[in-house]
């Protein structure tokens, strides 16, 4: 099937990279030029883990192309995905004007028989605006699709290859049809085809998302009640996930989630409740829960030192928002190093791969470092941000031997606190009794 996907950002890239490695035959359009030029010599303006391969080798095998013209591109196409930005607003709700730009750039060479499939993450209601905007446009009825993504960072090509289901919004049989023999490939293992109305596919992204942020603000405000009580949030968790109603995933305490889903779409859909008046209680708390938790590890430094931090050296490991990313939107690290940077502290910071775009925010204003062990030289104490595995069984001689203090503050509970005090460490983790 020819295939186009319109913007080449994470959820473009890979989907109209995996729906080449199975055979269909995908343009890749983004109105910026020097992107295409990029992604033309091989080079990959994203980290996802297996990404590069994939591209080169389908791009080598002539099933993947990238170009700047809609023109070129988009004629023969039997399905047009969009798969632009949607960022927020400051009042919290999305910004669709890249979506509508988008529109209005492949109107005049839509086939008679396309399906407009919508990937971004819109409002609900969006779908029928699209479907009114391109008659208003073509002078005919389109067919217009939902199709949301459920990409997580870092695992991606996994999550688009073994789905746990499919989301198709269509009004009518036939758009679901279509889609439905394209992701055949990816449901042999009896993985759910879903089609519903437009506003339901729309609805289902924002849910998806949103109880998974409440999960976690949920478990992070319980961490923060058992620091108090002097319960341990590591065992409170077992004892709840081993109840089947509830379960492991996504009830890991620490310091904040971030990227560029779960901050935007739990805000989006706060937006579009109050438009609705209706009070989102629960969606805003778990979005100041949220920003609160940010803070947590800040404050347990301040503390430490007695708020005093002026002169102090602080190394951090991890920046991006989670492991396996170079993603840094919204990510917890940012916010501890502005506070620690406001308060007259010295920043010395190390992550796999996410450093660079760090660099480009903050300048010289850090020191960045080539290896974990090389931001504890002259640190005072460490803060752990990111779960990064190579941060998971590091040389604890060497750590406290660098660190003027052997004070580590764990944002993510990587160690175990009893282990940490024998090895003579002030261990501070999130919702963990402090050990010294």
């Amino acid at each position: 099937m020819k295939l186009v996907m319109i913007g080449t950002g994470y959820v473009g890239l890979v989907t109209g990279t995996c729906f080449a490695d199975s055979g269909n035959e995908v343009t890749c359009v983004d109105v910026d030029a020097e992107k295409i030029r990029r992604l033309n010599l091989g080079e990959i303006p994203i980290y996802e883990p297996g990404l590069v391969e994939l591209v080169v080798r389908n791009a080598q095998s002539g099933r993947l192309k990238f170009t700047s013209s809609a023109a070129e591109a988009v004629p023969e196409a039997k399905c047009v995905f969009l798969a632009v930005g949607t960022p927020q607003r400051d009042d919290g709700s999305a910004d669709l004007r890249i979506l509508w730009s988008a529109l209005e750039s492949i109107a005049p060479y839509l086939s008679n028989d396309v399906v407009v499939v919508i990937k971004s993450t819109v409002p609900v209601g969006t779908n029928s605006l699209v479907a009114r905007r391109l008659r208003e446009l073509t002078g005919r009825e389109v067919n217009v699709a939902s199709n949301p993504e459920f990409l997580k960072e870092g695992c991606a090509i996994d999550d688009f290859t073994k789905p746990d289901r499919v989301v198709v919004g269509a009004s009518r049989a036939e758009v679901g049809e279509v889609l439905h023999e394209l992701y055949k490939p990816f449901l042999r293992t009896d993985r759910p085809f879903l089609v519903m109305n437009l506003e339901s596919a729309e609805m289902t992204k924002y849910v998806a998302n949103c109880l998974l942020a409440t999960k976690i603000s949920f478990i992070n405000e319980m961490a923060n009640i058992c620091e108090k009580v002097g319960a341990d949030i590591n065992h409170v968790r077992k004892g709840i996930g081993h109840d089947q109603r509830i379960g492991f995933s996504f009830l890991f305490p620490g310091v904040g989630y971030g990227g560029s889903c779960f901050p935007k779409d739990v805000r989006a859909l706060i937006s579009v409740a109050q438009r609705n008046e209706i009070a989102p209680r629960i969606l805003q708390s778990v979005d100041d829960v949220n920003v609160a938790q940010k803070e947590v590890l800040f404050q347990k430094i301040s503390n430490h030192f007695q708020g005093q931090l002026t002169g102090r050296v602080i190394a951090v490991w991890g920046l991006a928002f989670k492991p396996r990313t170079d993603d840094i939107r919204e990510a917890p690290a940012l916010v501890l190093i502005d506070r620690l940077l406001a308060a007259g502290a010295k920043v010395q910071v190390h992550d796999p791969v996410a450093t660079e775009n760090v660099r480009k925010l903050y300048g010289d204003k850090l020191t960045y470092c080539a290896t974990p062990y090389d931001t504890l030289e002259g640190a005072d104490v460490l803060a752990i941000v990111t779960e990064w595995n190579e941060f998971r069984t590091p040389d604890f001689n060497v750590i406290r031997k660098k660190l003027r203090c052997p004070a580590i503050f764990d944002g993510r509970n990587l160690f175990d606190p009893d282990k940490m005090r024998r090895l003579g460490f002030l261990y501070s983790g999130i919702g963990l009794e402090t050990r010294e």
